[in-house]
């Protein structure tokens, strides 16, 4: 079993960090308007991810992606 960390680039280029189990049903989620965070910022694209085996290391960079550290590495390495 895998988790994934995404970065999704909303429509308003602003960038969300999630995590979870089945990505394909998440992005979905996403852009049906069925996530609180990005239902105003349709449509989302996928930037990248990362899988995981371990859900607490998943989660754990999921934090420092949310983080300012985290942001800064994110958006130097996306460009």
């Amino acid at each position: 079993m895998f988790y994934y960390v995404y970065i999704l680039q909303c429509n308003d280029l602003s960038y969300y960090t999630g995590c979870t189990q089945n990505l394909d049903e998440r992005l979905a989620a996403h852009n049906k308007g069925l996530v609180k965070s990005t239902k105003e910022k349709l449509p989302v694209n996928i930037i990248t991810y990362t899988a995981f085996t371990n859900k607490s290391k998943a989660f754990r960079f999921e934090k420092y992606l949310k983080s300012g550290s985290g942001r800064a590495f994110a958006q130097k390495r996306l460009r």
